[in-house]
């Protein structure tokens, strides 16, 4: 015997209208009520986002206004104009500078991750005497200010520089060789962490078949630290793409000025073109916003698991 299925009520039938009755209404709070639930959240959230966008609608604004003058300019200026980025462009080094810092923080950024992620795999997989003594010697290193070391780097660059003039103060090649160490040790730590959280069972596993402690870094764990080495890389290329103290202090031909060197010169005692200047750090900032869009979806992986073990 066949059931036929029940008939659908018509919109406008008396089951559709008591549907309808029967459905909760929303209830509104009353406006006290609201802000301390609710609405306290909101205003949190936009004096938060006020807060953080602030310094960028100004440089964004210095950066239009046709005043070079601190003083002078306007949160809003009346004319704005584009003349500061033609004077940047055109009339400075301003591409030669962006070069340097590409080419000096990118290479040592690259380099200096693989370095870290040599002297990590060492420390998490080999067993060999003064490993614990290594890490802590390390640790220890990373304790002191940079600052401590400026006169010291200057000193042994010139000496170096005396036989090798390729590599002494005033060149790059020199500056990316000092970069090289600055953040080493913090980075090994780091990849150490995310070099912990890989089972032992995958070396073991390659090492029956034959492979060697090189191919099973190269070829097993490196591809599996991918989050963790593309964190390593962004955040030792956004420092060292900023740092200006050490470059300062080892370079001295405009040519060869990073790119924190070259804005640094328009706002001395000798020359203030504070419009030129905010254009120059919205251009700059323009490669770290393509690394970091890049980059994205290994971010916030790599940073939480190299803290799981240490």
């Amino acid at each position: 015997m066949t059931t036929l299925p029940a008939a659908t009520p018509k919109p406008g039938s008396p089951g559709d209208n008591e549907r309808t009755h029967l459905a909760p209404k929303p209830r509104r709070l009353p406006p006290g009520l609201w802000f301390r639930h609710v609405g306290w959240r909101h205003l949190v959230g936009v004096l938060g986002l006020a807060f953080a966008l602030f310094p960028a609608v100004w440089v964004v604004s210095a950066s239009v206004n046709p005043t070079n003058s601190l003083a002078a300019m306007s949160f809003f200026p009346d004319a704005p104009t584009l003349n500061n980025y033609r004077d940047l462009l055109f009339d400075e080094p301003f591409l030669v500078w962006m070069r340097n810092s590409l080419v000096v923080a990118g290479g040592a950024a690259i380099t200096m991750t693989v370095l870290s992620a040599m002297a990590a795999y060492a420390f998490s997989r080999l067993r060999f005497a003064g490993r614990r003594v290594g890490l802590l010697a390390i640790l220890l290193v990373q304790m002191f200010p940079q600052l401590l070391a400026m006169v010291a780097l200057f000193l042994f660059m010139a000496r170096i520089g005396l036989v090798f003039p390729g590599l002494g103060t005033g060149t790059l090649t020199g500056l990316f060789l000092v970069y090289l160490g600055g953040a080493l040790g913090a980075n090994t730590w780091l990849v150490k962490g995310f070099f912990d959280t890989i089972p032992a069972d995958l070396d073991e596993a390659a090492k029956i078949d034959g492979a060697t402690h090189n191919q099973v870094f190269w070829q097993i764990i490196l591809p599996l630290s991918a989050p963790i080495l593309a964190v390593t890389t962004m955040l030792s290329f956004v420092f060292l793409f900023n740092e200006y103290i050490l470059a300062s202090i080892l370079i001295r031909d405009e040519l060869s000025f990073t790119l924190a060197i070259g804005l640094s010169s328009f706002i001395s005692e000798q020359n203030s073109q504070w419009g030129v200047f905010t254009a120059g750090a919205l251009l700059g900032g323009i490669p770290i916003i393509l690394l970091f869009l890049f980059l994205q979806r290994y971010i916030v992986s790599g940073l939480t698991a190299g803290g799981v073990k240490g």
